[in-house]
């Protein structure tokens, strides 16, 4: 797999600043003369002869040598081998002159020397604060590691690099995914554990790690009672949110993710968790091979060391919002697309835990959506709730796919329809009444009165308001609840509802947005972060969108929110124990 740091800087690094620092923070010029952090690290470059791998050990802060593997040609990389390690560590930086007759292998060793150096480098620091842990990211998945850090009896510092709490969380539609036998069998819904972990497992392809599937799914509804009892409301009717395949959606109370982010602050301010805004994390600190600790760049733009006695979790979200990176790992994913995501998604975290040598997993699994608003790409605008009562049409009013298919699939099916263009369907049922909300507790009269919507007492006055044959758009209608009468969908949807017969109907334009990056850093069910080699980062923990490995190719909708939870609850818990 590719690495984002070597996809965007391999050819800027001759100097001392290091393949990490070009693709995520600040030049070394702009910070001082570094140090480095003692330890032994590696680093790759592509040479002529194949993949060059540098070792290089740090002493007393200083380098002290520097250790090349090749597979070069004998004679003409020699002269390179012998005498480029000798002056890098003379003149303690990469910053040294190629061996004539042998540039190729001197500039792959100063290359691979660099990304070994990214994650030993340290540059100076205004001041220094100390703690037990040090969560990055202030989302779902943070908040929550604060607070089971604080539980465990750790001092918490959490920092967040946006000027409010939330992340995507915020953001999203507040659906949960939980078995949940109590509000389920109310509404004669047969649900369990494994059929949670079944669809979860087989619904992104089985690419992702079954014991981290297995973690999920029994975790989720321990993480809903724990939410519960720190006062958090959910409605008692589960549902089918886009994308989750089966009933056990479970909405908040209060908008959108709203409820999570109120509930997490004030167990997190309950505890003693102290939060910075506007404190951007740019380094995880790896010292003699433990994470001690991260450097932040604070609201004044100072550089501030924060040491982490017993560990540092990262909860810094996926990387949905830079356009970059998700292309250099799916270039189908065009820069004209929009996104779901908040700006600051970025991967920072990611590229931070590479730096230091973290393994990847699943980066080339980026989720889409067929819900994007044709001008942003956020998922708000649009009208209609629950799976089973509603229906997408393209522009030529026909069905393309199942409503309740896995989001991967709608998505791809969306994008074959002309202009890559469809609208949402349904009616009363679905929302009884011009105010009846959907789930980023927008009503259906807002969402037409911004424009984001049409909505009509009959079918064939709509298809005219969205520029479609009223002939065909009846004879959708007319089929799809011929279907729902006879439990048996022209086009396979098996979560069928209600038919659209019921006035005002209402059609929300929609198209194609980013939604999820399901890779990121490789943890174990522990959420400890792993290296290359496949061993446990000692003192580093991640959890949420960050991760990867859970959702394999495909993540289920409501699957995201849960995550977050039962993987920052574990985190938090470790990190605390020190474990």
């Amino acid at each position: 797999m590719k690495r984002f740091s070597r996809t965007f800087a391999v050819l800027a690094i001759v100097g001392a600043a290091s393949l990490a620092f070009v693709a995520a923070g600040p030049f070394a010029g702009a910070m001082g003369k570094p140090s480095y952090l003692n330890g032994v690290y590696e680093g790759s470059a592509p040479s002529h002869g194949g993949e060059l791998t540098v070792t290089v050990t740090v002493k007393k802060s200083k380098i002290a040598s520097v250790a090349v593997k090749a597979t070069d040609s004998a004679g003409i990389s020699d002269a390179a081998i012998a005498k480029i390690p000798a002056a890098i560590v003379k003149a303690q930086g990469v910053e040294v002159d190629a061996v004539a007759g042998a540039s190729e292998t001197s500039e792959a060793i100063k290359a691979a020397a660099a990304k070994a150096l990214a994650g030993a480098t340290l540059y100076p620091v205004a001041s220094t604060m100390k703690t037990d842990v040090v969560v990055i990211g202030g989302g779902n998945a943070g908040l929550a590691a604060a607070v089971e850090a604080a539980n465990a009896g750790a001092k918490v510092i959490l920092v967040e690099k946006m000027a409010f709490l939330g992340g995507n969380t915020i953001r999203a539609g507040g659906a949960y995914n939980a078995v949940d036998p109590e509000r389920q069998s109310r509404q004669g819904i047969e649900d369990s554990i494994d059929k949670h972990f079944q669809q979860t497992y087989e619904g992104g392809d089985k690419k992702a790690d079954p014991a981290l599937v297995r973690t999920f799914v029994e975790g989720a509804p321990e993480g809903l009672k724990w939410l519960e009892g720190m006062g958090m409301k959910f409605n008692d009717k589960v549902f089918t949110v886009l994308g989750a395949l089966w009933p056990r959606s479970h909405a908040t109370v209060d908008p959108v993710g709203t409820g999570f982010i109120k509930t997490l602050k004030a167990a997190a301010d309950g505890k003693g968790v102290k939060v910075l805004l506007e404190t951007k994390a740019d380094q995880i600190l790896r010292e003699d091979g433990k994470v001690t600790g991260i450097v932040v760049v604070d609201a004044a733009g100072k550089r501030v060391r924060i040491n982490a006695a017993r560990g540092v979790v990262l909860a810094t979200g996926g990387f949905a919002a830079n356009k970059e990176m998700r292309q250099a790992y799916d270039s189908r994913i065009t820069p004209n697309l929009g996104t779901t995501n908040h700006p600051g998604a970025m991967g920072d975290g990611i590229v931070m835990a590479e730096r230091i040598g973290a393994a990847l997993v699943g980066m080339e699994y980026i989720q889409m959506l067929p819900l994007g608003d044709p001008k942003t790409g956020v998922l708000e605008g649009w009208v209609g709730f629950n799976v089973e009562d509603y229906i997408y049409v393209n522009k030529d009013g026909k069905r393309f796919v199942s409503e309740a298919e896995r989001r991967d699939v709608m998505t791809q099916a969306l994008i074959k329809q002309r202009d890559q263009y469809m609208f949402v369907l349904c009616d009363a049922h679905s929302m009884p009444t011009p105010q009846s909300k959907n789930s980023f507790n927008e009503s259906a009269e807002d969402c037409v009165k911004k424009g984001t919507a049409f909505t009509a007492d009959t079918i064939e006055e709509l298809a005219v308001k969205i520029g479609v044959d009223p002939a065909a758009l009846r004879a959708t209608i007319d089929e799809y609840n011929r279907g729902v009468e006879a439990k048996s969908d022209a086009l396979g949807k098996k979560l069928l509802g209600n038919k659209l017969d019921k006035a005002p109907y209402y059609a929300s334009p929609r198209v194609p947005t980013v939604h999820h990056t399901m890779g990121g850093v490789k943890i174990d069910t522990a959420c400890r972060v792993i290296d290359a080699k496949g061993a446990a980062i000692p003192g580093l923990y991640a959890a949420g969108e960050v991760t990867g490995g859970i959702h394999g190719s495909n993540r289920l909708g409501g699957n995201a929110l849960a995550d977050t939870i039962v993987f920052g609850r574990i985190a938090g818990k470790n990190a605390g124990a020190k474990k």
